[in-house]
């Protein structure tokens, strides 16, 4: 009986972990982590610590698959780190651009539109995942892209070194 008890208990704190993680993550977070770019004019974007928990939510829901710790699978040369983001064409180092190119994807090199192979707006229905993303969504997964380098340091789009 006391085996079983010692079971139950570990099982429900486990999962209170779990429904209740983030926004312990979240409360942990100060104004200056939260702050993001937010357009290429410099201005910068807070996020609420709803907004944090929600980010991580949804971009764990809609891109986390291909895109774990800010790594891409499918092209390990070019993660979600601000170094990489930085020298796209054009820049997706901000929350703006970052929408932008969810809603209309590109090759690195803005060429090529790249819509049928990579989740977005445009491709919902070969993506289904991105049928019910709003533009708010959006905005809160790229921020969250974002401020993943001030929560993680350079594990955050590291690649194969850190996974």
């Amino acid at each position: 009986m006391l085996k079983r008890t010692v079971w139950l208990l570990a099982i429900t704190l486990l999962f209170a972990f779990q429904i209740f993680g983030d926004r312990a993550i979240a409360l942990e977070l100060d104004k200056e982590t939260r702050t993001v770019p937010y357009n290429a004019a410099g201005d910068t974007y807070v996020m609420s610590l709803e907004e944090v928990s929600r980010g991580k939510r949804l971009f764990n829901y809609a891109c986390g698959q291909c895109h774990v710790g800010g790594v891409t699978k499918t092209d390990p040369n070019v993660g979600l780190d601000p170094e990489t983001l930085a020298l796209a064409t054009p820049p997706r180092d901000n929350v703006e651009s970052l929408v932008d190119y969810i809603n209309n994807p590109t090759t690195y090199d803005g060429l090529e539109p790249i819509s049928e192979r990579h989740p977005s707006t445009q491709s919902s229905d070969i993506f289904p995942k991105m049928r019910n993303l709003t533009q708010d969504d959006l905005k809160v997964i790229s921020a969250h892209i974002l401020m993943q380098p001030k929560v993680m340091g350079p594990k955050w789009g590291g690649g194969k070194i850190y996974y």
